[in-house]
């Protein structure tokens, strides 16, 4: 059976699912009933495997496929080399990790890597039309979240976020997706849209904390601070039980993070198996009983826990079955 036809009322509330802001709400509107299959891009750095965070953004992709949407990925190797993210050798072998990655979730996206268009002449024009147009420091206030060791940021890194402009035009999408870190360099790409003559809508997604606690977000560099879509049960096992996750409280708790923003889109209902003796078993119908349930303090954070690796055990062992 065909797959329901969404109208755009529905289109607008699948692709809002877990968004932190579309920049502007009433110009995707306009994009969804003036173009038939608009264009969105997600750009990732391919230094180090697909993690959990990279999956929230994936997730959205699949989400505005299905309202759609064509879909483009940009594998960024020249600005994870531009990012001191590894060297030539190192990254390219990353990329084709990557390609190995995507094609095992199922996402039917047009992988573009950077190097195949970015060293042409109209598109550095572009980067540099772009650079004498911003200052050094609204470079480096873009690049807060994103440039690695930012305390001692190169020239290198200042280029990236121009660049990251740059292909938003020469990629010709309507849409840029990206978690909220990226929200600086998109606000620069729509304010210098007449300097490229190309319009964009940005859409943001959230941040998952990183496993480690607060004051950083999910990385798979920092030993404990993420899980990779390919981790085996026993990792995922391992790295969700010494993860940070404070009984009764919700803020900055990546434990809830995954629940809300990867497991409740995967799932029909979240089931937390107890002992009799401990409450039995509890039937979750969506993120926001769930959060009411844990904040009040009738879940304890290890059956959160184990009920959490059963769903990404769930979710990433077929990802794992078809990557190998």
């Amino acid at each position: 059976m065909a797959d329901k036809k969404l109208t755009t009322d529905e289109k607008i509330e699948l692709i809002k699912r877990n968004v932190v802001e579309i920049i502007t709400e009433e110009e995707l509107k306009d994009l969804i009933k003036k173009k038939k299959n608009p264009f969105v891009y997600c750009g990732y750095e391919p230094s180090g495997a697909m993690h959990l965070g990279h999956f929230v953004t994936i997730l959205k992709l699949m989400d505005l496929q299905k309202a759609g949407f064509k879909i483009k990925i940009l594998l960024a190797d020249v600005h994870a080399f531009l990012n001191k993210k590894g060297n030539e050798k190192q990254i390219k072998k990353e990329v084709e990790n990557w390609k190995k990655t995507i094609k095992a979730i199922g996402l039917k996206a047009e992988i573009v890597l950077g190097s195949d268009f970015q060293f042409k002449k109209e598109y550095q024009l572009d980067v540099m039309r772009l650079a004498q147009k911003s200052t050094i420091n609204r470079g480096l206030r873009s690049m807060q979240e994103i440039a690695r060791d930012i305390e001692n940021a190169t020239i290198s890194q200042l280029w990236y976020p121009l660049m990251q402009v740059a292909d938003i035009k020469h990629l010709g999408v309507d849409v840029a997706l990206g978690g909220l870190e990226q929200r600086k360099i998109h606000m620069i790409g729509r304010e210098m849209s007449k300097e490229l003559n190309h319009e964009f809508v940005a859409m943001h997604t959230p941040l998952i904390t990183s496993l480690k606690g607060p004051g950083s977000k999910m990385s798979k560099s920092v030993q404990g601070s993420g899980i990779s879509v390919t981790d085996s049960k026993s990792e995922i096992e391992k790295t969700i039980r010494e993860s940070y996750c404070p009984q009764n409280i919700v803020k900055d708790n990546p434990i809830l993070q995954i629940t809300k923003l990867i497991i409740f889109p995967n799932v029909k209902k979240f089931l937390i198996n107890r002992q009799e003796k401990f409450g039995g078993n509890i039937k979750i119908k969506n993120y926001l009983e769930l959060e009411a349930l844990y904040s009040s303090g009738k879940i304890h954070p290890l059956d959160l826990k184990n009920a959490v690796v059963n769903y990404l055990e769930e979710i990433i062992a077929p990802i794992r079955k078809k990557w190998k």
